[in-house]
């Protein structure tokens, strides 16, 4: 058949609308039809260019365009199951909210709620009530408030203490994190002005000392959550920077970045600092992330004395950061589980995949080495390393366990892209030309799944 013939052969869209195998899909007519228009115009294309010389049968061409019409409907924002072994993944959403958490989000998105109700009065409350006493209580802190993330914590606080002003800061904690947030473009954009101290691997006491003067409006300490500088290097202790400050009158300010409850060194995990610490140092405001090491919603969590909260409750930028009440929920609710450090330690899944042993790894992948087999899908174990990830504890891997999928003939980047293709993508990882998948990040009621999945991506 020539080309003009096939062209001519091609059906009708609503010719194809009619068809029973696509007029009784549950979807928009408009998705449909244009899922129809758009197979249509693929296939002239196709013809014209002369990829194809004959026509497919119609019940193939309804089959595509049927999984163009799923395509489409499914949310760009989904759940994937993480298989890289990366904790807190950015990419992929960093920290998984806890059950207590979720059902909490639940409850609040459902319905109305007492976001900004006070029962007890009957008239208008405020929603910092929601999360303030228990910031307070876990870390100390005289006061407390929520924005919507870290970055807006550390725009808002230099907004309010360091505009028109100098704030004084090292050169080696002048950080850039995702998205090209970096530390002096930051306070050009509060209106500050910055001074930098030190070298880039030292900075001592004196040299914050010495840049102090009539403009000054704070000290800042930025902890370097997502590099270090190592060897001969050396920073200021938080003491010694609160004694300075004090000496001065000048507030210190912290942004502790990953922001941990716990002492991760019971994990094996080194040289993470606490909110605790900082609190008890005399730091005035420390600022860290809700949806990171504390294993919660986004959030900019600022805590510290209640003078400078205050100011910040009551500055402009502070409602439009303002957070929503399923992160009030989520928030409210993981910090809940932190009365208890243990119980926070089983119930807050980051906590639990930092704390995973390599023991217990071991058992996990075991596990899911048996569910494949059982699935017809050959596997092995390996040793692994995983990260924290989330630009958090950037120079330490943690020791593991992963299976690594046997694909047979099929190659090992087609079978990843196949497994990461779907409508729940298997996100896994390729190393040494291995596709692995990594226990720590994943949970067994997902092991089934994985399974079917690895199954049909070797067809």
């Amino acid at each position: 058949m020539g080309e003009t013939n096939l062209l001519r052969a091609i059906p009708k869209v609503d010719e194809l609308l009619r068809r029973p195998e696509l007029s009784a899909l549950e979807m928009p007519a408009s998705t449909l039809r244009e899922a129809v228009r758009a197979e249509l115009s693929a296939l002239r294309e196709a013809v014209l260019s002369g990829a194809r010389k004959e026509l497919p049968d119609v019940l193939e061409l309804c089959a595509s365009i049927r999984a163009r019409a799923e395509e489409a409907e499914l949310p760009s924002l989904r759940g994937v199951i993480n298989a890289t072994g990366v904790v807190l993944h950015t990419n992929l959403g960093r920290a998984c909210l806890s059950e207590r958490a979720v059902r909490a989000v639940e409850d609040v998105a459902r319905g109305y709620s007492t976001l900004e109700y006070d029962v007890a009065g009957g008239c208008r409350g405020s929603r910092h009530s929601h999360v303030e006493e228990l910031l307070c209580r876990l870390t100390g802190a005289e006061s407390a408030m929520v924005v919507n993330n870290n970055a807006a914590a550390v725009l808002l606080i230099l907004s309010e203490i360091g505009c028109g002003g100098e704030v004084v800061a090292s050169r080696g904690e002048l950080v850039e994190i995702g998205g090209s947030f970096r530390i002096p473009e930051i306070m050009m954009q509060c209106g500050c002005t910055l001074r930098e101290v030190g070298a880039t691997n030292k900075t001592h006491l004196r040299d914050y000392e010495r840049a102090i003067g009539e403009k000054t409006r704070a000290l800042l300490k930025v902890h370097t959550s997502n590099f270090r500088i190592v060897g001969f290097s050396e920073s200021v202790p938080l003491e010694d920077m609160v004694a300075l400050g004090a000496k001065y009158s000048l507030p210190v300010i912290q942004d502790i970045g990953s922001g941990s409850l716990v002492d991760l060194e019971q994990f094996g995990i080194h040289d993470e600092p606490t909110v605790q610490k900082s609190i008890r140092a005399g730091v005035d405001v420390v600022s860290f992330s809700g949806d990171k090491l504390l294993g919660g919603p986004q959030a900019g969590v600022i805590i510290g004395k209640k003078e400078y909260i205050d100011r910040f409750k009551h500055h402009p930028l502070a409602r439009a950061m303002r957070v929503d009440k399923m992160t009030l929920a989520a928030l409210n609710a993981t910090l809940h589980a932190y009365l208890d450090g243990a119980e926070a330690v089983r119930e807050i899944p980051t906590l639990a995949m930092l704390a995973a042993d390599e023991p217990t790894l071991h058992a996990k992948a075991a596990l899911l080495q048996k569910v494949l087999a059982d699935a017809g899908v050959g596997a092995d174990l390996v040793a692994a390393d995983d990260q924290v990830g989330g630009g958090s504890v950037p120079t330490q891997l943690l020791p593991a366990w992963a299976v690594a999928v046997d694909t047979g003939e099929k190659s090992v980047d087609a079978f990843e892209r196949a497994m990461r293709c779907r409508v729940r993508p298997v996100i896994g990882r390729i190393s040494k030309e291995q596709y692995l998948l990594d226990v720590r990040t994943l949970f067994e009621q997902d092991y089934d799944e994985i399974a079917s999945a690895a199954r049909e991506a070797l067809r």
